[in-house]
């Protein structure tokens, strides 16, 4: 029997680092260990952390924080992730009585880490991880929907970004190996598969695969379930014809695709490095629209990038009222030491930074709103996920145009024909509420095995 075996775990960040954090939490149950939601009883607290930017870094420091002054007596800390790769330094002046820390790389050595009975560190050269298959992992998202890490690492070179340095060269999984844990995940019970990864476009490129990514959906749509595929994180120059006719091909893959822009300027998106010009990203849009008439796109802009003008930020906003793009997370430009653009001489102040930011967040919301007034009557598949935090008198779900956490929700008030969570039910839409719906559970939607059409 082991002593003191109660683990907290934290992981903040991305979905790719909540998939390595459900692999350490499945090695560390496997071997007898219990994972607890009250830190306060933990004997052991792990934080899976973030280092992409800088306000990603002041939550960690904040969260490690608040949990150092909330465990027990003798309760320790592990400290995980990009963080602990490109900052260790940092956490260790900040925080001295940290137990030990490990790689983002080396999320199989949590055990190790555990175990060791001295104040240790494991950090390798590894600056990311992709479990393939053999390690234990137990998810921590509700039953209907799974993440599925199909890539880790980056092969772009985005002037803003760090991510090659903290995750190092891409490395993508097999398709068999992908396959095997869809189809792990499917016999589970989950009917929301996610593909994850920096950039899923780039998916077998380490491996001089053309067409990894539409070759990859191809072999995925000949599983014979019901089941929703969604697609996150795709930049625009990934998006081919061949893709979109794979999309249009199947209702399983959700018409609905997070497709980094970052800007619209040409001008701006040469200096960030990226590949796309302003007409290109125009066209992509029009031709999404054109082949999937129903697709939901969301994407990330960049305001304060140095040496934005003011005409060059309104070129944005003008972008934003026209596109009438779905979803958009807004970030300020972080200047990070070791991205190429940190040499760049006009960088802009922060007030400037944070007014932008503001005012295209105003447009978009404006954008939203409105564009949300056409489900208005209509009637959606809907996930209902269970009671709204704030009212046992409401429930919340999702269509296939909005996914978990990122984006809003279904509020459903009328919920009498609801018998059980994580089920699909025909919701008709009834209000629109800024970035969320409002809607009326009609009755159950009925998946037959032979069916494959689900919306």
């Amino acid at each position: 029997m082991i002593s003191g075996n109660k683990i907290h775990f934290t992981s903040l960040g991305c979905a790719r680092n909540l998939v390595d954090t459900e692999v350490m939490i499945g090695i560390l149950l496997k071997s007898g260990y219990e994972a607890v939601n009250e830190c306060e009883k933990a004997d052991y607290l792990v934080i899976n952390t973030c280092g992409f930017l800088e306000a990603s870094r002041e939550e960690a420091l904040d969260v490690i924080y608040e949990l150092d002054q909330v465990k027990k007596k003798g309760a320790k800390l592990i400290v995980c992730g990009c963080m602990v790769q490109k900052h260790k330094d940092l956490l260790v002046d900040e925080f001295p009585d940290i137990f030990a820390f490990l790689g983002s790389g080396d999320v199989d050595k949590i055990l190790e880490v555990i175990e060791s009975e001295n104040a240790s560190s494991v950090i390798t050269s590894a600056k990311s991880y992709i479990e393939m298959g053999e390690v234990p992992r137990i998810r921590t998202t509700p039953k209907h929907y799974a993440f599925v890490k199909i890539a880790e690492g980056c092969k772009k070179r985005c002037a803003f970004c760090i991510i090659p340095n903290i995750k190092g060269a891409l490395q993508s999984k097999t398709t068999e190996q992908v396959l095997q844990e869809i189809n792990i995940l499917l016999k589970d019970g989950v009917f929301e598969i996610i593909l994850i990864a920096q950039d899923l476009g780039d998916f077998g490129k380490d491996r001089k695969e053309k067409d990894g990514l539409t070759d990859l959906l191809k072999e995925i749509l000949k599983i014979e379930k019901p089941f929703w595929l969604r697609l996150l994180y795709l930049y625009p120059d990934e998006i081919t014809d061949e893709l979109i006719q794979v999309m249009k091909s199947d209702a399983r893959i959700c018409p609905y695709l997070d497709m980094p822009i970052q800007h619209i300027n040409d001008r701006i998106l040469k200096r960030m490095h990226r590949k796309t010009s302003a007409e290109q990203i125009k066209g992509i849009l029009q031709t999404l629209r054109t082949e999937i008439p129903n697709v939901v796109i969301r994407t990330s802009l960049m305001v304060g990038f140095p040496g934005e003008t003011e005409e060059e930020f309104n070129e944005l906003v003008e972008f934003v009222k026209e596109a009438k793009l779905n979803n958009i997370g807004i970030f300020t430009y972080s200047k990070e030491k070791e991205s190429y653009s940190a040499s760049y001489a006009d960088q802009l102040d922060e007030d400037t930074k944070v007014r932008r930011k503001e005012i295209l967040a105003k447009v978009q919301q404006e954008v939203v709103f409105e564009n949300n007034k056409k489900y208005l009557g209509q009637k959606l598949s809907v996930i209902v996920e269970g009671y709204h935090e704030e009212s046992e008198y409401l429930m919340v779900g999702r269509f296939v145009g909005q996914a978990p956490d990122i984006d809003g929700r279904i509020i459903l008030n009328d919920t009498m024909a609801v018998t059980e969570f994580s089920k699909l039910y025909e919701v008709e839409v009834t209000d629109v509420m800024e970035y969320d719906l409002l809607g009326r559970v009609l009755a159950p939607v009925e998946l037959k095995s032979d069916t494959l059409q689900l919306v």
